[in-house]
């Protein structure tokens, strides 16, 4: 999920010096009930909740990789699970949906977190300020060397699909457009198809009507 227009990022200090950026994170989370708070690269990204087209599009996503088998066996397809990042001290994300190892929670980091070793994929759907999903986590994914990452792009209406982590950056980029049939790395632990047209039509919000 990209950060909205709403996104406020904070210092690399909470709002009280003693106070770690980790229990700022915290603090704002309960007080943001239902909102998303991530920390990438040393500052804190608040995301509201998303709008009904970004549920439905997870959804309609998640059928394929329920139906080839990736849920209940040697892994597990979860949505907004943390993965913990070296890209800071108290760096985290919480991706859309994630295919991971099932014994994940063998990998418990912090903060309700597990290390990325566990990570088989990651998959955002983007909001309204979608350069988080499609740079700044484009970073932050490859140097936890998270094998694979499936942008769902709202804004310019296609999906990448993002492999060969090195460093900072993914070796392999493709973008894909409606009417593509997207055949994602059968080492996320089985062979999964991807509809572009079927997926971007389901996360696509309806244009609001005029009072």
């Amino acid at each position: 999920m990209s950060s909205a227009s709403a996104e406020r990022p904070q210092s690399a200090e909470g709002p009280d010096s003693g106070e770690s950026l980790l229990d700022a994170a915290n603090l704002l989370m309960e007080r943001n009930p239902g909102y998303r708070v991530e920390i990438i690269r040393g500052q804190i990204r608040v995301t509201p909740p998303a709008d009904g087209a970004h549920g439905l599009g997870l959804t309609t996503l998640m059928i394929p990789f329920m139906a080839a088998g990736l849920s209940g066996g040697e892994t597990e397809v979860i949505q907004a699970i943390g993965i913990w990042l070296p890209s800071g001290p108290e760096d985290y994300a919480i991706p859309d949906l994630a295919v991971v190892d099932a014994d994940f929670q063998d990998h418990y980091t912090e903060n309700n977190c597990y290390d990325p070793v566990a990570f088989r994929l990651v998959l955002e759907v983007t909001s309204s300020n979608y350069q988080s999903d499609l740079r700044t986590k484009v970073g932050a994914y490859a140097r936890a060397g998270v094998p694979v990452y499936v942008i769902v792009d709202r804004k310019h209406n296609r999906i990448h699909v993002l492999t060969d982590p090195e460093e900072n950056e993914y070796a392999t980029h493709r973008v894909h457009a409606p009417g593509e049939l997207i055949t994602l790395p059968e080492s996320i632990g089985a062979k999964v198809s991807l509809d572009v047209t079927e997926i971007l039509k389901a996360a696509q919000a309806k244009p609001r009507k005029k009072d």
